[in-house]
């Protein structure tokens, strides 16, 4: 069966089953770390050999229902069939895409952050835009997004966003959006109307699990605690719960204020640090810095990855791919997909 160069089933199998045999034996716990790597690859095994019989059965299904439509006409019976090969081939492309992700780092929860290019007002507001778009995008396909950093912008819009995409993938596929973003407009805060470029910074970084050990020594660290800004009333922080962090060898500096308590705050802080220590200990290994992190670029003009156009046409352009679509709307409702399968796919060619 063609699947089985994919999957290679039958090694999957035999695999699992002595994985599961080990897990039987009374010393298996004595190392608690190991254990853990164990049954998170039984569990990935388990996914893999599920998605292979679901795959099978569904080829089964679908050879089967051909055979009776070459028997009699039934229009209700070829709809069915053209829906099950449409969402055989959507399958095959989710299979095809996630080949890319080759390194268990791409299965990692995502820290997104976006942050506004030159522009003041008119750069925070296409930044909150993009904003909006992400979460429109993590709902559609069902991650779950955690608030960890947001500063409003003075008149509108936000100077800085950081949120946790929470999902299998979710690293894998937000990968896709690194880089910055060109919104063209008339823009609404121009008495005169004129039409106005903006642009925002998209970062992503994986979510740092214990397995993976970053060392992070106290004395490196330079926290400084101040109050939460907000938009004003009752939602702003009278504490010092907002949190800084200075990691004094590399230069790096995080922070977060989005929670009320100065402990969460500092724990998403630490979060966000372990994920730049590792996105440099990475970039420093490796001299293309595509693979993980992406280019480093100003956020100007000539360094987009993307165009958002409202005026005088509306369309939607990434230029890594080619890939247009003219319903900026759609787009900015969250439906993006198209954007980030098709700079995968085009990193499997590569």
């Amino acid at each position: 069966m063609i699947l089985g160069g994919i999957f290679d089933y039958d090694r999957s199998v035999e695999e699992l089953n002595k994985l599961e045999k080990d897990t039987e034996t009374s010393e298996f716990w004595n190392d608690i770390k190991k254990a853990a790597q164990i049954n998170k690859k039984i569990t990935k095994l388990k996914e893999k050999i599920e998605l292979f019989e679901k795959i099978k059965k569904e080829i089964q299904d679908i050879t089967a229902g051909l055979e009776l439509l070459a028997e009699c006409e039934d229009n209700d019976l070829l709809k069915t069939i053209e829906n099950q090969i449409t969402q055989l081939l959507t399958l095959f492309e989710k299979i095809e895409i996630e080949t890319v992700f080759n390194d268990e780092i791409y299965l990692s929860n995502a820290i997104l952050n976006i942050h506004p290019g030159a522009g003041g007002t008119e750069s925070q507001d296409w930044a909150q835009m993009l904003y909006r778009m992400y979460l429109y995008w993590c709902e559609k396909n069902n991650y779950e997004t955690e608030l960890l950093d947001y500063q409003d912008g003075e008149e509108a819009g936000i100077k800085n966003v950081t949120i946790l995409v929470k999902g299998k993938y979710a690293y894998g596929y937000l990968s896709a959006e690194q880089g910055i973003h060109r919104l063209v407009r008339i823009s609404p805060f121009d008495a005169n109307a004129r039409r106005h470029t903006s642009f925002a910074a998209v970062s992503v970084l994986p979510e740092i699990d214990q397995e993976i050990e970053i060392e992070v020594r106290d004395e490196d660290l330079k926290i400084d605690t101040y109050r939460a800004s907000g938009a004003g009333g009752q939602h702003v922080n009278k504490t010092e719960s907002a949190i800084r962090i200075t990691h004094l060898p590399s230069g790096i500096v995080v922070q977060c204020q989005s929670d009320r308590s100065q402990h969460k705050n500092k724990a998403n802080a630490m979060k966000i640090l372990k994920a730049k220590l590792y996105e440099k200990q990475l970039r420093e290994k490796n001299e293309e810095l595509t693979k993980i992190s992406g280019e480093k670029s100003d956020i100007a003009w000539g360094h987009q990855i993307r165009s958002y156009i409202f005026q005088p046409y509306t369309l939607v352009k990434d230029h890594r791919t080619d890939i247009e679509v003219g319903n900026i709307q759609s787009v900015m409702d969250g439906n993006i997909d198209v954007f980030i399968k098709g700079y995968l796919k085009e990193r499997i060619k590569k």
